[in-house]
């Protein structure tokens, strides 16, 4: 990788040798850049992450499809953490997954189409493992489940749809979500977790479901410690994944809670953060060896 240098704070408070083996980032705000594009030095940190026996694993709210498709080769042999975590696979095989009751989607699609009626500009998203549905398939709102699902198809009716499926719904709202609709989805679904999952989504999943329960599930597969892990987070969606890893940094762009929860802040998800962070991560465990 090229070197880009960090600012001299955390320089100054990361640990001057570590023992990494596992790298786990968000997506959105974390390592696309301001466009939700890859950066250029991806492919290159991959494999001197690979030829250092380290691990990369993405953790995101989309879709175990649409990370391959965004990622490409990158992750052709990584872990993917799907779903904010309801689902991960590794070298082929599922590692853990998590879905929410057939009653709760039901009820959560159920809720989106009363919003709707309310004046809410939303959109509901069921996601199964290797699927997505839709019901709503205006050119606006398909454009945003696009962007985040590659598997898609569009239905009559959500509710018609194998339920028991269902890794989580997720809500798109053209508005801001955190101070509108998701207040009433948590109140109108009460026994799902109900997670803000940026400025836009809110995902409904089973109460078991976080990022960081399946960190430790990959972690597990792997033999890999929290010591040993370096995680990269942005929104209210990524907080379980900091009590999993020691090496837990926040993007300067991140959300107040995620700085509270993070050891460390990286440089915005704009200014190629995470890889700037992970090259001097890079380092630092070459030292230990």
């Amino acid at each position: 990788m090229k070197h880009l240098s960090l600012e001299p704070e955390l320089l100054a408070a990361l640990p001057a040798q570590i023992d990494l083996r596992l790298v786990v980032t968000d997506m959105d705000g974390t390592l696309l850049d301001g466009q939700g594009r890859v950066p250029a030095g991806l492919m290159d940190a991959v494999a001197e992450m690979r030829d250092a026996g380290i691990v990369f694993a993405p953790a995101s709210g989309r879709q175990l499809a649409n990370l391959r498709a965004v990622l490409g080769p990158a992750v052709e042999d990584s872990p993917l953490i799907a779903e904010n975590g309801s689902f991960v696979v590794h070298a082929g095989e599922e590692v853990h997954s998590d879905t929410i009751s057939a009653q709760a989607a039901e009820a959560a699609i159920v809720t989106t189409r009363h919003l709707v009626t309310s004046g809410y500009d939303v959109g509901a998203v069921v996601a199964c493992k290797y699927c997505a549905y839709i019901e709503r398939s205006d050119t606006a709102f398909l454009e945003q489940a696009k962007l985040y699902y590659e598997a898609l198809e569009i239905v009559e009716d959500l509710t018609a749809i194998p339920l028991d499926e269902a890794l989580k719904v997720a809500v798109f709202d053209f508005d801001d979500v955190e101070n509108g609709s998701s207040q009433a989805l948590t109140a109108a679904v009460p026994h799902v977790q109900t997670v803000v999952s940026g400025l836009h989504w809110t995902d409904m999943m089973s109460a078991r479901v976080s990022k960081g329960r399946a960190l430790a599930a990959l972690q597990a597969r792997l033999g890999v410690l929290p010591e040993q892990t370096a995680v990269f987070g942005d929104y209210l969606n990524d907080l379980d994944l900091y009590n999993h890893a020691d090496l837990g940094f926040a993007m300067r762009n991140a959300h107040p809670g995620i700085h509270a929860a993070a050891a460390y802040t990286a440089p915005a998800n704009t200014e190629d953060g995470v890889l700037r962070t992970v090259e001097e991560l890079l380092r630092r465990s070459q030292r230990q060896g």
